[in-house]
């Protein structure tokens, strides 16, 4: 099983004659195959491009008439990939265009291929070490280059408030064991939020579907999210995804317990870091619960499905960790 779209995109051939010119100028050479990638959520182009003489890249591209916010996070996007430690596992910003309207990145081709879903034990260990690499850097190392970095928790003030707002309006599926402990649920996003900061480099979106396989290891691509925080928080939302993803929920979750703790030595319950993980599942259940109930945005038929998953596994998690 792959990773499955949830977005309708459009394709190298709907790019209006101008932007398809700039990528060709970049890349120095015709255009002459593009073929569209699966997975995602944006509405834009994800287009491997082959040239006529063989030189590769990876396209990006979307117009506000398509969402509205997408070519933000392109401009986001580029600004990220172009200042990235060049020892990351990341492709490289090959060049980019912004006419106001059409956003467009073009990056480094990956010849590689996403994680199996459900994932197997190799895959997602190989991943994690990859991500691990990444918790080492500084947030400190992109600023330097001039890019600003937003801190996760200030990013989050309003959606780790969403078992607040669950109170206030409870939806009609609403968890029963969530729905008797909204208040202690309020409380530890709050500590959950808190607990995120920090100054490590974090991705801020890694599932499958940002994550290519290569012979050389994982490359982690799709960047726009990127902020400061804590140095676990990128391997706890792996470990999520993996569970999400997982025929058997139960047994994925206590392997994923297991994993945190073998990974992150400190995340444990009652360690170090061990009421911050814990109060940021909490504060991902409200988050997604507040969400998963709202009409889905253009062009993301899925998305509101995808919350909904993402909602209850980080629920389970947390009925885990807390032992009830």
């Amino acid at each position: 099983m792959t990773v499955a779209g949830s977005g309708t995109r459009i394709t190298w051939d709907d790019l209006p004659v101008r932007v398809r010119q700039t990528v060709q100028d970049v890349l120095g050479d015709a255009v002459v195959s593009a073929v569209s990638q699966p997975g995602g959520f944006s509405v834009g182009t994800a287009d491997r491009v082959l040239t006529d003489t063989g030189r590769r890249a990876f396209v990006k591209a979307v117009a506000p008439h398509l969402n509205e916010h997408t070519p933000a996070m392109h401009r986001r996007e580029i600004e990220i990939a172009g200042v990235l430690p060049s020892h990351l596992p990341a492709p490289r910003l090959l060049g980019s265009y912004d006419d106001g309207t059409w956003v467009v990145a073009i990056l480094e081709d990956v010849d590689g291929r996403h994680p199996q879903v459900p994932w197997s034990d190799f895959e997602l260990d190989a991943v994690l070490s990859a991500v691990r690499e990444l918790g080492a850097v500084r947030a400190a190392e992109l600023e330097s280059a001039g890019v600003t970095l937003r801190s996760l928790a200030d990013d989050l003030a309003h959606e780790f408030t969403g078992w607040s707002r669950v109170a206030a309006d409870p939806p009609p599926k609403l968890d029963p064991w969530a729905a008797a402990r909204l208040d202690l649920l309020t409380g530890l996003a709050a500590t959950g939020l808190q607990g995120a900061r920090g100054d490590a480099l974090v991705h801020g979106d890694l599932r499958a579907d940002n994550i290519l396989l290569t012979e050389q290891g994982p490359v982690l691509v799709d960047w726009p999210w990127t902020v400061r925080g804590g140095p676990w928080i990128d391997t706890l939302t792996v470990l999520l995804d993996a569970v999400v993803s997982s025929p058997s929920p139960q047994s994925a979750l206590t392997d994923a317990e297991a994993r945190l703790a073998r990974w992150l030595p400190d995340a444990a319950p009652g360690c170090a870091s061990g009421e911050a993980v814990t109060g940021f599942l909490a504060g991902l259940a409200g988050m997604w619960a507040d969400a998963a109930r709202l009409p889905a945005p253009p062009g993301m038929a899925k998305l509101r499905e995808f919350q909904r998953r993402e909602g209850a596994a980080a629920l389970a998690w947390l009925r885990l960790r807390l032992r009830s």
